[in-house]
């Protein structure tokens, strides 16, 4: 590398470092315009759409909801994701619902199964915005789907708090069983996080209702296109280490990076 490169690049990082303390601000404008802005109808997705039609009454023992509003949830989910978001998102109601049933918790089962149904569409370009986290994209998202149904206000809150927390572990499973549920029920079927808590035959079930279909290589390929076009919104979020390990020059701020460019003389 010549000195030029080098020299150029170390302005670049040192640039990117000086606006990274604005990012919150930046978001916050980013999300007020969200609000203001209607969500395309029909979305731009990767990989094979999921066969629309009525899903099963019952998996591995657990009640899907049938209600009007689940039904319009699915078929638009059906609508815009891909087949192996459309079943990781049910895969993680089940999960979810697995383990909370057999805690004898109560919760809302409806509000529950639209969130798990609408958890990820952040991943899904037409809703990605320049500087969000897509947690809150697809809170954002799901938010103006549900009170466009005219759900309450109140309800539609505990949604997007179940979504843009979900990946936030340790956050969200002290909040409220709809909340605490995505984020069990999406991370055992991430990582397999406490997979060995569901029963087997419970387990072989849902996989057979809602096949991974390529799950695993749909997700870090996913995590490395949010890395390459919208990276500072990976900014302090577990993605970030996918870039930094695959996409050379990867020039996102570590949190060290931060704390020593703080404009402080110590």
């Amino acid at each position: 590398m010549t000195d030029e490169n080098k020299s150029t690049k170390k302005f670049a990082r040192r640039t990117m470092l000086q606006h990274s303390a604005g990012i919150a601000a930046v978001g916050a404008i980013s999300a007020l315009t969200t609000a203001a802005s209607a969500v395309p109808a029909a979305a731009r997705t990767t990989g094979a759409k999921p066969t629309a039609g009525t899903l099963p009454s019952t998996v591995a023992g657990v009640r899907i909801p049938d209600s009007g509003l689940a039904r319009e949830t699915v078929t638009y989910a059906q609508r815009v994701c891909s087949e192996t978001i459309f079943n990781h998102s049910l895969r993680t109601y089940l999960f979810g619902s697995l383990i909370f049933d057999r805690r004898g918790v109560t919760y809302d089962r409806e509000l529950v199964f639209v969130a798990a149904v609408l958890h990820d569409l952040g991943l899904i370009e037409a809703f990605q915005t320049p500087t969000e986290r897509f947690e809150v994209d697809g809170a954002d998202a799901a938010r103006k789907f549900l009170t466009e149904r005219h759900m309450s206000a109140e309800r539609a809150e505990v949604v997007w708090d179940a979504i843009a927390l979900h990946t936030s572990v340790g956050i969200a499973t002290r909040k409220r069983p709809e909340i605490a549920m995505i984020s069990v029920g999406s991370g055992m079927d991430f990582a397999g996080n406490d997979l060995q808590r569901i029963p087997s035959d419970a387990l072989d079930d849902v996989l057979t209702a809602f096949p991974r279909k390529g799950f695993k290589k749909d997700a870090i390929d996913t995590m490395m296109s949010l890395c390459r076009t919208k990276p500072m919104a990976e900014l302090m979020h577990p993605f970030a280490e996918v870039g930094r390990r695959h996409i050379p020059d990867f020039s996102v701020p570590t949190v060290e990076d931060l704390v020593l460019a703080a404009p402080f003389t110590e």
